[in-house]
């Protein structure tokens, strides 16, 4: 691979894969499947599971320029893939329904093309540029899955059914646009509204970081800005409570880190676009408002809530490793939306806590290297990727999270990114200053007599 200082033509590596990967997941509709394949892989989970195979290869040599050693997101990588190995052998130990066992063997592959993919950014992006590229590709996926959505909301026109390339068959029904208090509400190229509306709000943050980089160190950025007014639009245009909060999250991480006169901007810029959705689409605020107001009558809160009541017995029965991931289907037992609950009735005990501590790893990872770095670029991205990895991680409360593939296929590959970016910091000339600093001196303990001491001192002086 040729230094980007050199000037030479950057060859493929990791961050190729990595782009590509985020290209499959947003421009081809979710809902594609290749032909030909006795189960329904899609696009994204063959990359994944290819760019799985070239990360162990890697490894095995020095002379490809790929990472090695530990780290904060791969160990936690790690761990999330053992734990989903220890259930499937827990889970098809014993007799699983034929349904059940089919939904655990896909379950199983892709998790681990995302796992994989996760691996593969964290230990493949080398370097401050290509981490920019790979997240750069991973707001235009973003944006593209946007417009898509917000042509479907505004105009009707629905771009997934020309979105067919060859090789591909659909698996199941094609439906992308549904409908909410007499609203349009768009999937884009995801799968539901729901999802839809959470890539965007993690694709925000780092929209938002290369419009105010271009402007602070020069550069572009009235790409940026269009990118993230496209973005936001297409949040609030997916008419989801998840989607609300997941931008409320991203503000809560990204407005405290700015200066103060930015944060003012921030917050009026805020004011000014709800102001400018209330009076372009009438309606749609106070409908998303309702949402939240009228959420005691609301019958999807209500299925949430009758979710734990199902989900108990499961628990109780299946403790410590779940009962199969995958193997709780909703069509058959009931939807839980809500992944942490998902996570436990599916994974046990030990899943939930190791997909927290996944969320917890990436974030780790991005604040680490903010702290260590004196570069403002580092700094900012820093904190935009932990903002990017807690929608995610807060979302999952409110939506099942690993049931779709754009969600989970963004999650993970942020959380390899935050990775990448630690090890760049790692990397810099003159090493990684501690976290907290060197540790103070003890003072000396106060003589109780001092005169005692210092009366041979007086003594030989007067000598």
């Amino acid at each position: 691979m040729v230094p980007d200082h050199l000037g030479g033509k950057q060859q493929a590596d990791g961050a190729t894969l990595a782009c590509v990967y985020a290209l499959a997941m947003t421009m081809i509709p979710a809902a594609l499947v290749l032909k030909g394949m006795p189960m329904a892989i899609t696009p994204g989970m063959a990359i994944g599971l290819v760019m799985g195979v070239l990360w162990f290869c890697a490894q095995l040599v020095t002379t490809l320029g790929v990472a090695k050693g530990r780290n904060a997101a791969r160990t936690a990588l790690f761990l999330f893939a053992c734990s989903q190995l220890a259930t499937y052998g827990y889970a098809t130990y014993g007799y699983l329904p034929p349904d059940e066992l089919a939904a655990a063997d896909r379950t199983l592959i892709t998790l681990l093309a995302v796992i994989s993919v996760g691996i593969a950014a964290c230990d493949g992006v080398r370097g401050l540029a290509r981490i920019d590229r790979l997240l750069k590709t991973m707001v235009a996926g973003a944006t593209f899955m946007a417009v898509v959505g917000i042509l479907q909301f505004m105009a009707g026109l629905d771009l997934t059914q020309y979105l067919m390339p060859p090789g591909l068959r659909p698996n199941g029904e094609m439906s992308y646009v549904l409908e909410r208090s007499n609203f349009r509400r768009p999937a884009g190229t995801a799968g539901h509204p729901i999802e839809f509306g959470v890539v965007c709000a993690m694709a925000v943050p780092l929209a938002l970081h290369y419009a105010l980089r271009g402007m602070d160190h020069g550069g572009p950025h009235r790409r940026w800005w269009l990118c993230l007014a496209i973005l936001a639009v297409a949040s609030m245009q997916s008419l989801s409570r998840s989607a609300v909060l997941a931008l409320a999250i991203a503000a809560i991480f990204i407005i405290p880190a700015m200066t103060p006169k930015r944060r003012v901007r921030a917050l009026l810029g805020i004011l000014l676009f709800v102001g400018a959705m209330r009076v372009v689409v009438p309606g749609l605020v106070g409908t998303l408002y309702s949402l939240f107001t009228s959420i005691s009558v609301d019958p999807s809160a209500e299925s949430r809530r009758r979710a734990v009541e199902r989900a108990g017995s499961e628990i109780a029965e299946h403790l410590v490793l779940g009962r199969g991931m995958g193997t709780y289907l909703p069509e058959k037992y009931g939807w839980l939306d809500n992944q942490y609950l998902g996570t436990l009735v599916q994974n046990g005990v030990v899943g939930l806590v190791l997909l927290i501590f996944l969320y917890l790893a990436g974030m780790y990872c991005a604040f680490r290297a903010r702290l260590a770095s004196k570069d403002p670029r580092v700094r900012d991205l820093g904190v935009t990727i932990a903002a990017c990895i807690a929608v995610p991680g807060i979302s999952s409360a409110t939506f099942d999270l690993i049931g779709f593939a754009v969600a989970t296929g963004y999650t993970f590959l942020l959380v390899g990114v935050a990775g990448a970016l630690w090890r760049t910091v790692q990397e810099q000339p003159g090493g990684v200053p501690p976290l907290l600093g060197e540790p103070l001196q003890r003072g000396r303990r106060p003589q109780r007599h001092p005169h005692r001491r210092s009366a041979p001192h007086r003594t030989e002086v007067s000598a």
